[in-house]
């Protein structure tokens, strides 16, 4: 199985910087494309940044400029380096990833490709 864990959410003050961390863990053969998103109570999930596996970037407009996606593929690892926050910045951001994963059965190996997806990391922006 595979899993994606995020961290390095929480209190940011306006103009600060906080960077998000998501890690894959598991039977991991090899990581596609990589996403953060994230959701407010009053608003729907929106796309924040994705991340290709040769490394194209996309980003919302209300994120452009400030924030940025990287990613490690040896570590299994991406990140979201957000600065200039703002309050709008506010919300539960989630990871997903497409993984070809795979699994032992009886001796055999059997390859697969999944949508994964994180818990998320509350991150709060107040003065």
């Amino acid at each position: 199985q595979v899993q994606l864990v995020e961290s390095g959410g929480g209190l940011g003050q306006p103009g600060g910087s906080l960077r998000l961390s998501c890690a894959a863990t598991g039977s991991i053969l090899s990581i596609g494309d990589m996403g953060w998103y994230r959701q407010d109570p009053e608003k729907q999930r929106e796309l924040v940044a994705s991340v290709t596996s040769d490394g194209t970037t996309r980003y919302t407009d209300a994120v452009k400029g400030r924030f940025t996606i990287s990613r490690d593929n040896a570590k299994n690892t991406f990140f979201l380096q957000m600065n200039s926050l703002k309050p709008a910045s506010t919300a539960l951001y989630y990871c997903d990833a497409g993984v070809t994963d795979y699994r032992d059965i009886d001796g055999v190996f059997h390859f697969g490709a999944s949508l994964y997806w994180g818990r998320g990391t509350q991150v709060a922006v107040s003065s």
